[in-house]
């Protein structure tokens, strides 16, 4: 049975990719990339062999590329750092292409396109699942720090191993050997063997290649946020045309990155998680030419009339057209004094497959009532001993769709604990103990050691200052339904109302969890993001009847 990670491309599709590179004769083994090498090149096989080595673990190799197969995974398209080395052996013939032509060839040709995303993807999920290496991170199960570093490394896709200094000999003699000790945590050892003590989340972008530069110019559209909404229209935009930049602040996904598993969303019948969603609308947007950099947060932001500039961390200042805000909206914390202390180190707002192994056999707790924290139960009860859902009201049904209070039912490891809230927590170093406060004032103590928060979501609105009109609680208006005083007048707000997703300054569109009255659903989101891109359309087509009029 041939491996679905190392298809033979047909005849017709290496014509295509020849338009596209160029030929290459190799009379001597050639390193073609290095481990770590960001915007490496993709290849294939005419005659020959390339081997693909793992040099982290003793030159392993991993893979053999050989006649009509070729190299490369998803991070190829965006400029991710090679995870590997790839060698042509003596005699080999090759076909070189740059990651930019491979992009025009995969948005020009769709059976090419299908064959080598798909294999892109097998090949990711394998090295995520199958192999141990990539960067190495060493740190504290208990610290919050390393906590936060291998959340956005495990939300990104990127390859990483760490070494827990509370339980890995490996890293109490790393930390030897470099002379360090824990004061020095979290440590990240990347490739060629370079240390960083105590990375940024930046820093960390960098390594890998998640944060991205891109040129210096006047952009049609960016997309601020790569929720659903926003990768709905990253998606569109860039299939459409449009030079389109997408900046996010943590990972692709939002608050829907961090559902287990969506059984009620079109077209998957048997559920998909919202991180694979993301990770499947990452690449296709990509696909289609679109700019992702992450962890891009929006600082503040002006209008000069003509066009957008955005101030973003890291420096970056980018200029658009037109915007699409999809921010989306944070769980906000417990009212508890010392719950910053536990954050990362028992209390926290996703649950994924990086939190399993602590709560196999426990007692974990998720708060809220909506569909992700039902989602969450449903996740963690496949590890842990008990879960209990807690919930301030009386009804699990009220905000939480019918199929997961089903489920919740039917389980007999979840417990759900109506009309209390958490009132206290405790422990060390880590969570070990939280009190339950009911209605009626009655206490209940459990030795619980993962908390899970899902609730009352805030609006990521805060870069805004005020630039376009928001409610009272700060979720962005959009719509003919903004009143006449707080739109910006000027020659388009003169002889029309705002489209349905604009915002009080024409040009500027709010999709997703962050617009007023919207429906706190993914395929609600999708649609939004996507139905948006025709009004951005419209709203360009105006600006150039302006520019010529003018």
């Amino acid at each position: 049975m041939n491996d679905p990670r190392f298809p033979q491309l047909p005849q017709g599709h290496i014509n295509i990719l020849k338009e596209y590179g160029t030929i290459e004769c190799f009379n001597e083994e050639t390193i073609l990339f290095d481990i770590g090498q960001l915007k490496y090149d993709f290849f294939v096989v005419l005659q020959g062999e390339i081997d693909i080595i793992d040099p982290s673990y003793g030159q392993k190799i991993i893979a053999h590329h050989q006649s009509q197969e070729f190299s490369g995974d998803s991070g190829i398209l965006s400029e991710r750092g090679s995870q590997f080395k790839g060698i042509a052996k003596e005699g080999s013939e090759l076909i070189r292409v740059s990651p930019d032509r491979l992009k025009e060839a995969i948005a020009k040709h769709s059976s090419l396109s299908d064959i080598l995303l798909n294999t892109f993807l097998q090949r990711q999920d394998a090295i995520l699942s199958e192999y141990v290496g990539g960067l190495k991170l060493v740190g504290s199960g208990n610290s919050k720090e390393a906590y936060a570093i291998r959340d956005f490394m495990d939300k990104n896709y990127i390859w990483y191993n760490f070494l827990n200094v509370d339980e890995s000999e490996e890293a109490r003699d790393l930390l030897k050997n470099f002379a360090l000790g824990d004061k020095d945590l979290p440590l990240m050892i990347c490739h060629g063997g370079h240390l960083h003590m105590k990375p940024t989340l930046d820093q960390v972008a960098r390594f890998s290649g998640v944060l991205m530069d891109f040129e210096d110019k006047i952009f049609d559209l960016l997309v601020i946020g790569a929720g659903p909404a926003g990768l709905a229209a990253s998606v569109y935009a860039s299939s459409e045309g449009l030079s389109v930049v997408t900046i996010d602040s943590n990972a692709p996904g939002g608050q829907a990155g961090k559902s287990s598993k969506i059984e009620n969303y079109l077209g998957f019948p048997t559920g998909i998680s919202g991180r694979d969603l993301a990770n499947k609308a990452y690449l296709q947007a990509q696909k289609f030419g679109c700019n992702i950099s992450i962890p891009h947060r929006a600082e503040s932001i002006e209008h000069t009339g003509n066009h957008f500039i955005l101030c973003a961390t890291n420096g970056k200042v980018i200029k658009t057209k037109s915007i699409i805000a999809a921010t989306g909206a944070n769980y906000r914390q417990l009212d508890l004094e010392n719950i910053v202390k536990f954050e990362g180190s028992g209390v926290y707002y996703s649950a994924t497959g990086m939190n399993t192994s602590s709560c196999k056999d426990e007692i974990v707790g998720v708060v809220g009532g909506g569909n992700s924290a039902g989602q969450a139960a449903l996740f963690l009860a496949d590890y842990a001993d008990e879960v209990h859902i807690i919930l301030r009201g009386d009804d699990l049904g009220s905000k939480m769709s019918d199929y997961l209070v089903q489920r919740i039912n039917a389980s007999s490891k979840i417990h759900v604990q109506l009309n209390c809230q958490v009132a206290e927590l405790k422990g060390t170093h880590h969570l070990e103990e939280v009190t339950l406060k009911y209605t009626g004032g009655e206490k209940s103590k459990m030795n619980m050691t993962n908390l899970f928060t899902f609730i009352g979501a805030k609006p990521c609105t805060e870069w805004l200052e005020g630039i376009v009109a928001t409610d009272e609680r700060g979720f962005i208006c959009t719509g003919p339904g903004i009143e006449r005083k707080d739109l910006y007048m000027c020659d388009i707000y003169s002889t029309r109302k705002p489209q349905s997703l604009e915002t009080s300054i024409p040009g500027f569109f709010a999709v997703g969890d962050v617009r007023k009255g919207s429906v706190k659903r993914v395929a609600s989101a999708v649609g939004e993001g996507s139905m948006a891109v025709s009004q951005v359309h419209q709203f360009l087509s105006e600006l150039r009847q302006r520019e010529v009029a003018v």
